[in-house]
């Protein structure tokens, strides 16, 4: 299984900041081992989030996301105490979800 995202939500105002941290190897089925084989896809092709009762992102990636990736957001109209849901599913079938309060 995947380690944890990190995940920092702190909120100003009505809005908050979320930054998201996900281990991944993000391999593009491009790249070739010592041996010159084709090391097989593996990334990350689906990532949401969602504050509170809400769905803030919804996105969908390609081969041109690195590996361990960092994405940012902000969403006006959160709460202090609302929970904030990531998930992401991958090209083999994996999936994690993690959450944080908004701070």
């Amino acid at each position: 299984m995947a380690e944890p995202m990190k995940i920092r939500a702190q909120l100003k105002g009505d809005v908050a900041a979320i930054r998201i941290l996900i281990h991944h190897p993000m391999e593009t089925g491009l790249r070739k081992d010592a041996a010159g084989t084709l090391v097989p896809a593996h990334h990350i092709h689906t990532l949401t989030v969602d504050v509170g009762d809400r769905r803030i992102v919804d996105i969908h990636t390609g081969t041109a996301v690195s590996r361990n990736p960092v994405f940012a957001f902000k969403a006006k109209g959160a709460k202090a105490g609302e929970k904030v849901v990531v998930s992401w599913v991958d090209t083999k079938g994996e999936r994690r979800t993690d959450e944080a309060v908004l701070a």
